[in-house]
């Protein structure tokens, strides 16, 4: 028998048990916060005053004493005297007013929590001996926070896969019989596109924010994809799929061109408006919730076509059960949301109700007659409060509860579980029988043995001991090495 002692120690000395949420809180820090700002860029305001953001940057944990200074703070003083484990946000700010421009000043916005053993806490690159000297446990994992002197753990979430086609079998019963779907996410939104396919063959398009229902061809039109020769082209060439091609063209017969076809959708999403404002409302949704992690320019309706046309291609192979549906419990179509991808959810929000309240304050002050200043504008409670209280209570942005929750100490190997476990989100009154099943897919992922029972029983998991975790690459990276591949781009120089 294989003596895997060896192996699993050499394992644990390189990847610690919660190193995945200790390098997910500093990818937050170094690459994700940034990200967050640069969305936003600039704020313009009524009064004709911009503040423009430069680089973000984040301290070393501190206190604040009663005299007004800062000073270093270890985790074992938060704890014992029941403060938040934090660190001061700077952000790098200048203003445009009148034809005249500042010069970038660093303001503190805030305050954010610090994760223990994370890039920007006290104790990281530590030896054993410093931490005894320190009052902390050297075996002590890290990975959790601590807020009013309590430690709080964000527990990781298991999630469908985003920008991914799943497919399924409609309902029985159902008008609907093939669906496409996918949860197109572009940032903080997250927007449901699906294609699907009823009795009678004709396909239909569902996206955020248009009621009903849009035929595939009158989509298609809308996105540029004007003759039929083109949209057979992007579904498929494939003798096998003419007749269903055919078959939906002649139901839209009437939507011959791309204006025809905004003027339907005009129609739907800014009834009895102006033929004006139809139209622009159109492009506007069309651009931000169809597909918005494809882009959401008015030069990415090209490859929104395609992408629909992929969408179409699946559900007719699926139709003539050239594909089976997809398994939404096979874990490949699972991604695990971390601390850092949780933490991030969170600050895109609290920024944005910064920089609404930095956008009436610099409004408040011009009309009372003041010189506009970034520093009187900035209220770093706006942010630091709307981060603590969500970790405090466990309730998150989207209407999630329990995300944070109160560390298990009740022994090391409490603790440990705890930082290791992985939570789905639903519901936990509804059977869902096939959802709380062991999966073969799980093996090496996921502990076989570890979940509770009662109504938790399989909805509640424990990451396997020797489980590794990747981590997703962004699309700008990924494309050129692609072409260089022998990946050719979409036709009309997209």
């Amino acid at each position: 028998m294989l003596n895997t002692k060896p192996i699993l120690h050499s394992f644990l000395r390189k990847r610690e048990l919660v190193r995945q949420h200790i390098d997910s809180f500093n990818d937050f820090i170094e690459n994700r916060l940034q990200a967050i700002v640069d969305e936003t860029g600039v704020i313009e305001t009524d009064v004709g005053v911009e503040v423009e953001f430069g680089r973000i940057r984040v301290n070393q944990a501190e206190a604040l004493e009663a005299d007004g200074s800062w000073h270093p703070i270890a985790p074992m003083e938060a704890r014992l005297r029941n403060l938040s484990y934090l660190s001061r946000v700077f952000l790098e700010m200048r203003l445009r007013w009148n034809e005249r421009e500042t010069d970038f000043e660093s303001i503190k916005i805030g305050q954010i929590p610090t994760m223990i053993k994370s890039k920007i806490c006290n104790l990281h690159g530590k030896s054993d001996e410093e931490l005894i000297e320190m009052g902390e446990d050297p075996l002590d994992p890290g990975g959790y926070f601590i807020i009013n002197g309590s430690e709080r753990v964000l527990v990781t979430i298991e999630d469908l896969a985003p920008n991914k086609i799943i497919l399924e079998k409609g309902e029985e019963y159902s008008k609907i019989t093939e669906v496409a779907k996918v949860f197109s996410k572009r940032g903080g939104f997250r927007a449901l596109t699906t294609v699907e396919r009823d009795r009678e063959g004709l396909l239909w398009v569902n996206f955020p924010s248009v009621p009903g229902s849009i035929p595939l061809v009158v989509m298609l039109r809308a996105l540029g994809v004007e003759t039929d020769r083109e949209i057979m082209e992007i579904i498929s060439e494939k003798p096998a799929y003419t007749h269903d091609i055919l078959l939906n063209l002649e139901e839209s017969a009437s939507v011959k061109d791309s204006a025809m076809a905004m003027e339907v959708i005009g129609r739907k999403v800014a009834a009895g408006q102006a033929k004006e404002y139809r139209l622009k409302r159109a492009e506007q949704v069309i651009d931000r919730y169809l597909l918005p992690h494809i882009g959401v320019e008015p030069e990415d309706r090209l490859r929104k076509a395609y992408y629909l046309g992929r969408m179409a291609l699946r559900v007719l192979e699926l139709a003539r059960g050239l594909r089976d549906p997809d398994d939404k419990d096979h874990y490949a179509n699972k991604r695990l949301r971390l601390a850092g991808d949780l933490m991030e959810d969170l600050f895109r929000v609290a920024f944005y109700n910064l920089t609404r309240d930095i956008k009436y304050q610099l409004e408040r002050s011009v009309v009372r007659g003041k010189e506009p200043s970034v520093y009187t504008a900035v209220r770093p409670d706006v942010l630091t409060e709307r981060i603590r209280h969500a970790l405090a209570t466990g309730n998150w942005v989207g209407g999630r509860a329990g995300v944070s929750q109160l560390l298990d100490r009740t022994n090391y190997l409490s603790v440990v579980s705890h930082l290791r476990r992985v939570v789905s989100p639903l519901s936990r009154s509804q059977p869902h029988f096939e959802a709380r099943d062991l999966h073969p897919t799980q093996f090496g992922r996921i502990c076989p043995s570890e979940t509770p029972e009662g109504p938790n029983c399989g909805l509640v998991k424990n990451l396997a001991l020797a489980c590794e975790f990747s981590t997703g690459i962004p699309g700008e990276e990924l494309v050129p090495v692609l072409y260089e591949m022998g990946v050719k781009p979409i036709k009309r120089g997209v």
